[in-house]
Order: structure tokens, then sequence, then C-alpha cells
């Protein structure tokens, strides 16, 4: 069983990962303010010391315990540290992201220390945004000076400044999507201080507010954690460690694309090079930005290079790269600036147009190459001493290469594509979710029950994150639970919807799905289905299109060339492939409404 401590936007997400399992685990809040929106937690209010908090964990037989309460909850981590040493339990650390120290700001350990600044500078009008429970540290500087406090609008928050004898004429409240500049022009604060609660706090706004305005920016740093806790950064890493410590929770296991072990590689062999280092893990960045670690699994060094690899685990999906082992090697060159890839062996060559790759190229696709360039920039900036005249511009050579690539490429469609010699290295999220399953269905389906005991009586299913983000801004007002990713089972999922009674149903799909499904493929996965240009040819010549686009059409390698393809007289095609993708899937939903969303890549949608 697990114990998530929350209260939290953290909180909230950890809600999110665990109800994906569709099994039942704890959710402790101290007060029930928050809203909490799930099926499968078992909710636990009021605060829990070291001893009840001990009592719990056995009573309830927990094997891990999720921390996502807020940074400066310290005498809860502190109870979550102990209690977890004393039972042996590991502890998951679920943390915010936080801005950099930067020396504009004015950074303190403590309360005490920043109320000695605030005295010795002799500011006498202080507005305070570190939050209500944060009067009584403040007491020491507020009994002598105006002071300005920022609290939220609600009893409880009245209640705790009234027991303080704080000022009532002295206290704002928190307006949501607030602009900040108003309040500190009309309050004309000498400083400004906050804590560092991180971005989903709101810390930026304020930072940014108060340098247009100059206004002196104190922040209290936040207070350590037991070195013990094992700290994630969003929503994949989370499940990892459940995946690990918790073993069967999640039905299907995820992984990782090739695209971010190719990274992970070249990141390891860069900071190797630079350092002499040997790196038995790193850290990256995922395309949503979310921090991760990836182990690495062997370095080799050579004059001048070094090589890193890692072995791909793409979890419990039935992957043909799983297992591989991805190769980066890396060397500085000062005959050019930038990164360049150079072809290694087992990755394809790109030989066709249309890959948004030049032809030529190994076949390393545009969001791999983007995390790849974006590491090795911060690897060369934290380590500019070591590089040559302290150049940040120095070249960096990137030779990716898979072991057996060749041979697994003959079992891919790459031949198909004009790619050559080897696999490509992809991946729009780094993440590898287990798509091709009966099990992946069945968590369709729990993910579905749980949309629909939370009312929901319309359900948004989207092929993965990309597609959900452009469409959710077409629904602000439905809850997260009520957006759910087909994968490529987009025929399973519109059937569950249908015998879960949903009287509503809105399908977001992009043009690579849609023109599978338009030809009626209900499972649209590349190992089923391919995309049949004859087909195309087809409905662009009922859709009145000119010679040259449909010759355009029977050369083209990949169908987002479509939308440079199909001009703008002849968007008829695009309104016509909705249809034949509608009339695909209508039949599966007959007693509820379907509307469908084609998606561009730039997240415009046609209806």
């Amino acid at each position: 069983m697990i114990l998530i401590f929350g209260g939290t936007t953290e909180g909230r997400k950890a809600l999110l990962v665990c109800d994906e399992a569709a099994k039942p685990y704890y959710y402790s809040t101290k007060g029930d303010l928050q809203k909490v929106e799930s099926v499968h937690a078992i909710l636990l209010f009021g605060g829990l010391d070291e001893e009840s908090m001990i009592t719990c964990c056995k009573e309830n037989n927990i094997k891990l315990i999720i921390d996502a309460a807020h940074p400066f909850a310290e005498n809860l981590h502190g109870n979550i540290a102990s209690a977890s040493a004393k039972l042996e339990i590991p502890v998951v650390r679920y943390e915010r992201s936080y801005p950099e120290h930067t020396d504009d700001l004015l950074w303190f350990d403590s309360y005490s220390d920043a109320i000695h600044y605030l005295e010795s500078n002799k500011i006498d009008n202080l507005l305070a945004l570190t939050g209500v429970n944060t009067i009584a540290k403040l007491k020491p500087y507020w009994e002598r000076h105006n002071c300005w406090f920022r609290i939220l609008d609600r009893e409880e928050s009245r209640a705790i400044a009234q027991a303080n004898n704080f000022p009532c004429d002295r206290i704002l409240y928190y307006r949501q999507g607030e602009d900040e500049i108003p309040l500190f022009e009309r309050i004309k604060p000498q400083a400004i201080i906050t804590k560092e609660s991180g971005d989903s706090g709101g810390f930026n706004e304020k930072a940014d507010a108060a340098r247009k305005l100059n206004i002196p920016f104190l922040v209290v740093k936040r207070p350590p954690l037991s070195p013990s806790f094992i700290s994630v950064y969003g929503e994949n890493g989370l499940r990892k460690e459940i995946e690990k410590y918790v073993p069967g929770f999640f039905d299907l296991r995820t992984g990782y694309t090739t695209g971010t072990c190719a990274t992970a590689a070249t990141k390891a062999a860069l900071t190797t090079l630079l350092t002499n280092e040997i790196q038995e893990e790193t850290g990256l960045t995922l395309p949503n930005g979310e921090w991760i670690r990836i182990p690495v699994a062997t370095t080799r060094f050579s004059e001048n290079t070094v090589s890193c690899s890692v072995i791909k685990d793409s979890g419990d999906d039935p992957d043909i790269t799983n297992g591989c082992e991805i190769v980066s090697t890396v060397q500085l060159c000062d005959t050019h600036k930038g990164v360049r890839f150079l072809q290694g062996k087992g990755v394809g060559t790109v030989t066709l147009p249309g890959l948004d790759i030049e032809i030529g190229e190994p076949a390393i696709n545009k969001t791999p190459r983007m995390m790849i360039k974006r590491e090795i920039f911060k690897v060369l900036r934290h380590n500019q001493d070591k590089l040559p005249d302290g150049n940040l511009k120095t070249g960096v050579d990137v030779t990716i290469s898979v072991t057996n690539g060749e041979e697994i490429a003959l079992k891919t469609f790459n031949p198909k594509l004009g790619i050559t010699g080897g696999i490509s290295i992809i991946g729009t999220s780094g993440i590898v979710k287990p798509f091709s399953s009966e099990a992946f269905i069945n968590s369709i389906r729990r993910e579905m029950l749980v949309a629909k005991a939370l009312g929901c009586e319309r359900v948004v299913i989207n092929s993965g994150a990309k597609s959900e983000r452009f469409v959710k801004q077409r629904y602000p007002d439905l809850p997260a639970q009520a957006f759910i990713h087909y994968g490529n089972f987009i025929g399973e999922t519109i059937k569950i919807a249908s015998d879960l009674g949903f009287k509503s149903l809105t399908l977001g799909i992009m043009l690579g799905k849609a023109v599978k499904l338009a030809e009626g493929s209900l499972d649209t996965h590349s190992k089923k289905t391919v995309m049949n240009k004859e087909f195309l040819t087809g409905l662009a010549y009922e859709s009145n299109c000119s010679e040259r686009t449909i010759a355009a059409i029977q050369e083209m390698t990949l169908a987002r060339q479509l939308w440079d393809i199909i001009t703008t007289q002849e968007e008829v095609f695009f309104t016509l492939l909705i249809k034949r993708c509608y009339d695909a899937c209508v039949p599966l939903l007959p007693n509820g409404k379907l509307t469908i969303m084609l998606i561009d890549e730039d997240g415009n949608i046609i209806l």
C-alpha cells in the first residue's frame, strides 16, 4: 500500500499518477480544504505526528511513502523522515521546480537572518508574501515596523492572523490571477519578502514584478530534506519509483524512448570527457520540462573521445528496440561551432525527403536532436572553465550508434520510409507508455470509470500529451480525469465510452493517425497499419485537388507533409478526411455525440 502526504499541487499530480493503477492507496492532508478528486484514494484528514504516522503505516501495511507536501512543512518532513527510518520504508519526495538562485535577489537561510537584514537596512515598510503561517516567524519585525501580509481569503487564515494579534488593517487577500504590479505600486513597499516556494507557488511572477519596480526582493530558502528521500520532479519519475518499490501496483511498466536514451548517453559522455569522472547515472530534462535520472551502462575512453552507453528499457511495451545498447561518442571540435551529428553504426541514414531531416543525415528525429543539444549546452555552461579558452561555442561532434541496429531495422518500416542501414532515434515525449497490450486497454477502461464516477458527461480522448495539450484549451472546465490517452486503440476506447454511457466524446487526432483512421483502421499502431497513399490520392480526387497536389501526395513520405501539400483552396480535403474518420467511429458510439478535432503541428484545430 502507498501513503501520499499531499495538500499541494504536487499532491494532486501524485493522485493522478496513482489513480492510473485503479487500486486503493492512502492520501493524507492536514486539513480538508483541498478538493480531492479521486475514486481510489482513501482520504486521511488531520496532522500526523511521528507516533501516529508509525501506527498508520503498520496498520495499513504501507510499503512506500510519497512526500508531496509543501516544501516549508518542516515538522511533517521531519516526522516522515523519522517514521520511515524506524520502519525502513522508502520515501519518494515529489519535488517542485525551483528557480535559480540569481544574484539580483537576496537569499536567506532563515527568517531571523532576513529580519536582521531588514533592521540593518532600515526597511520600515515591508510586504510579506510568505503565507499566513509565517506571521509568527516575522513577529519580531512587524511589532516594530509597518508590515503588510497577503494571505488566503478564508476563515482558517484569518483565525491564525487574529491569534497572533496581527493588525487586521494590514491584511491583504490573495486573488488568483491578479497581476502583482498594481498591488506593489499601491503598497509601495521598501522591500518584499517571500519564501522559496517554487514555480508552482508563483515565485517567478512575484520576482519579475519586483524587478520591474526595482524593489528589493528577499527570499527565505526552503529547508533541507532528509538525504534518504528519493527526489522526483514529475509524474514520469514518480511512476518509475512506484514501479520499483511497489511492483505490481501498475499492471504495466513505462519505459524510455531511444531519443531519451541517446540524450542520456550523450550527456554522460560529454560530462566524462570534460571532467574525467565516470557517470553511473545522468539527469536530463524531458520535453515537458520534467527532470529524470537515467542509469549509464558503460563508459569507454579513446583518444580525444568518450563513449557512453545506455540500455533501452521500454517497460512492458513490446518494443523491438527494448534492451538495445544505445551508444553516444562525443568529441570536441575546433573547426565548427555548435553540435554536429555524425553517422553511427546501427542508426539509419535518411535517403528520402519529408522526414524533417536533411537527406544524408543520421535518422535522429527533431525532438531527440533538441534534447541532446539542450543537455550539451548545460554541460558546456557548467564546465566552461574546462573548455578551450572557456569558449561556450566550442564545437561538439556527436555520434549515436546502436548495437545490432542494422538487423533490428529490417523488422521496422524504416526501409519503406527511405531510412537505410539502421533504426531511427525517435521520441516525442521521451517516455514509452505500454500501448500494445490487453492490459493497456484495461487501463483505459479504469480511467473511464474514474471519469464516470466523478460525474463527467464528456470524455476527451487523445493519442498522447501533445494533442491533449492543444485540445484541453477547448475544454478548460473539464477535470483532468476527463482527458484520456487512447495511444493507438481508438476503436476500443470509443467502445468503452459507449459501454459506460458517456453522452459526449471528443476525439483529438493528429494527421498521422487520422489518415489511417479515415480508411477504417481503428488500431493505428505502425505495427498494424501504414499510411496508404492510394487511399489519400482517391480522397484528393474526390476533393477536386489539382494534379500537382495529387502528384505530390504520391511522392510524400510522411502524412504531416499534407499540411504543406494541400493548398488553402483545397482544404475541403481535410474536411472530407475528418468525415471519413467520423464515419469509421460513429457506429461505435450509437447513443452518444461524437466530435472529431483534427490538430495540425502548431496546435490549430479543424472541426
